[in-house]
């Protein structure tokens, strides 16, 4: 009976000690007790920060010498680069294929980025050139329709004239949909030319 008594008595003063120490809802500076330390407390220097570890004082690491990331090999430099490795120009078809998900894509991505100055149908007629912008060439002119797919790529990643570089803001793939949709333009501009071109003969 006494041992119940003093378990008794022991539990419950456990438990208002227990409770004392909760302070449910109010802040406390102290800093939170971690029982399995795991890796929380480790020796470890943040990211730009001195280091008397390494010969230049750095403790930021380049790049072992020859060394990629993984997805960035970009070994097929005409996709990436719209030039022929083999002659140094242009590649004349786009390497995706023409299809209406890669069209609507282009679609979907001239109209973002290319529409306010190219127009939407490509004549050069965007908004930016009634606000004084410098208007550029109609994609239906001869000498734009005869150009290479590489060469729309190449504009688009390198700029041009006056107009800048969109590698930051496009993807490669979306790019070459780009160049893809500019083409389906042409076409329905110059659908007239395209059916005379074909006619049957007599």
């Amino acid at each position: 009976m006494k041992i119940n008594r003093w378990f008794m008595v022991l539990t419950l003063i456990g438990a208002m000690i227990t409770t004392a120490g909760c302070r449910r809802g109010q802040p406390s500076q102290k800093p939170g007790v971690h029982i399995i330390q795991d890796m929380y407390k480790q020796p470890k220097n943040p990211p730009m920060t001195a280091s008397d570890f390494f010969a230049d004082g750095s403790v930021m690491r380049p790049p072992v010498e020859g060394t990629v990331a993984r997805g960035w090999l970009k070994d097929d430099s005409i996709y990436y680069t719209g030039i022929d490795p083999m002659t140094g120009e242009d590649v004349v078809r786009a390497p995706l294929p023409i299809n209406m998900e890669n069209l609507k894509r282009g679609q979907d991505r001239f109209d973002v980025f290319c529409a306010v100055c190219h127009g939407y149908v490509g004549d050069g007629l965007g908004i930016m050139v009634s606000k004084g912008y410098v208007q550029p060439p109609s994609f239906h002119i001869d000498r734009l329709r005869e150009l290479p797919d590489g060469h729309f790529y190449r504009i688009i990643r390198e700029g041009s004239a006056i107009m800048p570089s969109y590698a930051q803001q496009i993807p490669v793939q979306d790019r070459w949909s780009i160049v893809l949709y500019i083409r389906a333009l042409q076409l329905s501009q110059n659908a007239g030319a395209i059916v005379q071109d074909h006619a049957i003969q007599p």
